[in-house]
């Protein structure tokens, strides 16, 4: 067993995730965590036996080995060592690479857009270098105070540039793809989007239309809370509309603030462009219909969407819905279109306080969890990257004889897992109850739609392009359909 915590370096969580995992794959590593010592991390090496003497810091990088041996451990460390003492190519060794994001601006006036992911805390500072130099802003960071999130978008507004996010996953500007964005056409169709997983699927559902978007602007997920106040959505409703390439704009986002919302519909009335709204609510629960009804609008025949049907499994007596998700606008619309069938649904983001599931994953009854929620992701890669956490629960869920059937989603695009399904496969093909995935994404990905699609459905899972559709699938499993 190897622990060790190193002081001074620092290393992004994406880039952590693949040392462990590439050394993970060693022959004679048994057990592998290499992380910033976050509380999180901490727990996770304290769960594998590897915990690390001392007054372990944040800011300290923890390596946790176990091999089966002294060699294979030696050989692990050395690897490890190896992958983290790389470095990629820059270029001339005369060009010296900026410092700082400010000076970076100011070297380089083309440059349009700043894209920030540094931890939560810090992020602010460097967006406001970015406003300040008279550039637009995407935040990948999560963490981000509220309070922070408020003076940046103020101070964006004021500069008149944008700030996307914070918690700010997807954004294509141009025909630009940022963070997890999908291969999506060009087209009329600009979306403002307080939810990354909400604007792929409706991006990805246009596309098998074959609509294309100009833009897809995300302004991060509290950006319609009362906190916020919409400041983004606003400043992004009137920059579309003023886009030559936008025809429409659809507002997509979770359920938003209700006096927020009717400040949005009020500056949308002002829009000379064409504006529709797929926020979700217990009204309008479905990202499907509302991109059907913008089709219908548009005078484009609304398709079929693809699906792959799985194993015939049968559904065990007093099945329960379990929904383990990425996403959160996902685990969102399944919530609310499984609510008035089956009544209250836990979660770790409930639709209802009362119904909060704290840390309680493997709660009996009808529970669907966001893996994706920023409590989360401290210190570890989104599940879209790394599977980890859901893959463990998919695990709990089979060893705990509950009946049930289990939904998902699959969520494709530049910055995922690039196998997402390979992951998937070894732990749903041998599963006694019905798995439902909503699989979002386009054949133009660089996984591919139909070939997660057919991996998926190999294994045994019934596979949806639609989220809503797969969770009425589910619903009808369970026999609690409405």
């Amino acid at each position: 067993m190897h622990v060790s915590l190193r002081s001074g370096v620092y290393a992004d969580s994406v880039k952590l995730m693949q040392v462990s995992k590439t050394v993970g794959a060693r022959d004679g590593v048994v057990a592998v965590l290499v992380a910033m010592a976050t509380p999180l991390n901490l727990e996770l090496a304290a769960g594998m036996g590897l915990s690390p003497e001392g007054d372990p810091k944040p800011d300290q990088l923890l390596i946790a080995l176990r091999a089966t041996d002294d060699a294979e451990l030696a050989a692990a460390v050395t690897a490890v060592e190896a992958a983290l003492t790389a470095r990629e190519e820059r270029g001339s060794a005369d060009a010296i690479p900026p410092r700082t994001l400010g000076f970076a601006m100011g070297e380089d006036q083309d440059v349009p857009l700043a894209v920030i992911s540094v931890p939560g805390p810090y992020a602010v500072a460097e967006a406001m270098d970015a406003v300040a130099a008279g550039r637009s802003v995407l935040v990948f960071s999560d963490g981000v105070p509220v309070e922070h999130e408020v003076a940046l978008k103020q101070a964006a507004h004021e500069a008149g540039v944008l700030v996307m996010g914070p918690d700010c996953g997807t954004a294509i500007v141009s025909g630009v793809a940022l963070g997890f964005a999908n291969v999506v056409r060009p087209g009329p169709v600009g979306l403002v989007a307080a939810s990354g997983t909400g604007a792929q699927q409706v991006s990805c559902l246009l596309d098998m239309a074959g609509v294309g978007v100009s833009h897809v602007l995300g302004t991060g997920g509290r950006d319609l809370s009362a906190a916020v106040g919409g400041l983004a959505t606003l400043d992004a409703l009137r920059m579309l509309d003023a886009d030559d390439a936008t025809e429409r704009v659809l507002l997509v986002s979770k359920p938003p603030a209700p006096e927020v919302a009717a400040e949005v519909t009020r500056t949308a009335a002002e829009l000379g462009t064409v504006f529709s709204s797929a926020a979700l609510s217990a009204d309008s629960p479905d990202l499907t219909a509302a991109v059907e009804a913008l089709l219908r609008d548009m005078g484009t025949e609304v398709p079929a969407w693809p699906t792959r049907a799985g194993a015939d499994r049968p559904t065990p007596a007093g099945a329960v819905l379990k929904g383990f998700y990425s996403g959160g606008t996902l685990a969102d619309e399944a919530m609310l279109v499984a609510a008035p069938a089956l009544g209250d649904v836990r979660s770790n983001t409930p639709l209802k306080p009362e119904l909060d599931l704290g840390a309680e994953f493997g709660a009996t009854g009808h529970v669907v969890v966001d893996f994706g929620d920023d409590a989360l992701t401290v210190g570890r890669a989104h599940p879209m990257i790394d599977p980890t956490l859901r893959l463990e629960a998919v695990a709990g869920l089979a060893a705990s004889g509950e009946p049930a059937v289990l939904l998902m989603d699959v969520v494709l695009g530049y910055g995922a897992d690039p196998d997402p399904a390979g992951a998937l496969v070894p732990a749903i093909r041998d599963l006694a109850f019905p798995v439902v995935v909503a699989l979002v994404g386009t054949e133009g990905d660089p996984q591919g739609w139909s070939r997660q699609a057919d991996a998926l459905a190999a294994a045994g899972a019934h596979v949806f392009a639609s989220n809503s559709a797969a969770t009425r699938f589910a619903l009808d499993l369970i026999g609690a359909s409405k």
